[in-house]
């Protein structure tokens, strides 16, 4: 048998963003906190969010437009974010010296642009509450019987709390121990658990050239999205090409209509790298870059014409057109071609990354199963579940982490 250490208020699983938040608020309560991560260390995957930089929340001020980008689940959020929302969370991070900035679309991250700054921060909040931290050691099994928890089993010994708060994490980015332990649980407990799925994730493209310009970005395009040549979608902004295809906000946030776009048939875009311009505006462009540049090869002056970084790349989608022809030798009808090919760079659609390469996974509790006043389980009635164990659509933009922070402190106040 096991060895029973001391009893706890309140046991929190996970420690990562909502985890964190969860134990630091519950421990302000003062109340016995339990803290157990199974990395060495808390906040791993905060530490690589936004691309190293943390997209702590998004800053729209108005309640309402910020929940309907949750879709569905905005009726059931209402409740903790009036309880803990845009303002109560800046207040939050400026009273553990977090300052925050917010960029384009509203997006807010820390002063310093550090994700690991953000961690550190969290980590000193929790330790200054008094919570006891446990990392290293995975939790083996929870008991459980007649509708609630009694312990959980880690490194041999069993531990035992009043409430228990799980914030394992979704399946996104399994490097960061991200790997569905908490859904395995909450199934076993009786909850109704939606299998993840990777719906914030970078797309798969079929041709060459898009992934030989892994790195570039096609600013300030326009993307339109077909099924079968019929027009679906169209995008506008920037996308980043990859090595396996296409990603960037824009993209990442269009992946979920993408896939079910894949279950119609096959999924073509268009990259028109010259939105502002028609067709015919930019072929009289090209033709006075053209015209300036008679006696130069086709090949420098098309990197005037082209989004940085791209000639090379746009060259192999021209072959008919002589790389080290003089420009005064080109065509009307060459041109033209180069006009078309910049209105429409052809990309096919192959797939969306998986879930190791997914800034978001859907799946888990679904929230009728969750009283969402409190995050407290209607299943399982001295746990409550946080963060992206429950299952909620959004996208990219901070929405994630405002969910972690907003359900972490709601758990915390009420566990």
């Amino acid at each position: 048998m096991p060895n029973l250490t001391d009893m706890y208020d309140v046991i929190v699983v996970g420690g990562g963003a909502a985890g964190m938040m969860a134990a630091g608020i519950a421990g302000s309560q003062g109340k016995k906190v339990l803290l157990i991560e199974k990395n060495k260390r808390l906040g791993e995957k905060l530490s690589i969010t936004g691309g190293g930089r943390c997209n702590i929340l998004n800053a729209e001020e108005d309640e309402r437009l910020l929940l309907s980008h949750f879709g569905d689940s905005a009726n059931f959020l209402h409740s903790p974010f009036s309880q803990f929302g845009l303002k109560e969370t800046y207040e939050f991070f400026d009273s553990i010296e977090v300052p925050i900035v917010v960029e384009a679309k509203k997006r807010a991250f820390p002063e310093s642009q550090n994700a690991e700054d953000v961690t550190a921060a969290m980590f000193a909040y929790v330790k200054e509450q008094g919570v006891d931290i446990k990392v290293g050691l995975p939790v083996a099994r929870v008991y459980a019987s007649n509708g609630s928890i009694k312990s959980v089993l880690m490194g041999g010994k069993e531990y035992t709390a009043t409430s228990y708060i799980f914030a394992t994490g979704g399946v996104s980015h399994p490097e960061t121990g991200s790997t569905g332990d908490g859904f395995r649980w909450l199934s076993d407990l009786g909850h109704t658990v939606t299998d993840p799925t990777p719906t914030i994730v970078p797309v798969k493209v079929r041709e060459t050239w898009a992934k030989s310009l892994a790195g570039i970005t096609i600013p300030d395009m326009k993307m339109t999205v077909y099924v079968n040549g019929t027009k679906k979608f169209v995008l506008k902004g920037n996308v980043l090409m990859t090595h396996f295809g296409i990603s960037g906000p824009l993209i990442l946030n269009a992946a979920g209509k993408i896939s079910d776009l894949m279950q119609e048939g096959e999924v073509t875009a268009a990259i028109d790298a010259y939105p502002v311009m028609d067709l015919g505006i930019l072929d009289k462009h090209i033709a006075g870059v053209f015209d300036q540049n008679k006696n130069k090869e086709f090949q420098n002056v098309l990197r005037q014409i082209v989004p940085a970084g791209t000639s090379d790349a746009l060259l192999t989608l021209l072959p008919n057109i002589d790389r080290d022809k003089r420009v005064h030798s080109i065509t009307k009808e060459e041109r033209r071609r180069v006009a078309e090919l910049l209105k429409a760079l052809p990309l096919t659609i192959t797939g969306l990354m998986g879930l190791s390469r997914a800034v978001v996974a859907d799946g888990g509790v679904t929230l009728t199963e969750i009283d969402t006043k409190t995050m407290r389980s209607k299943v399982c009635g001295n746990l409550f579940v946080i963060g992206d164990l429950l299952n909620i659509k959004r996208p990219t933009g901070g929405y994630s982490l405002q969910l972690c922070w907003t359900t972490g402190y709601v758990a915390g106040m009420s566990a």
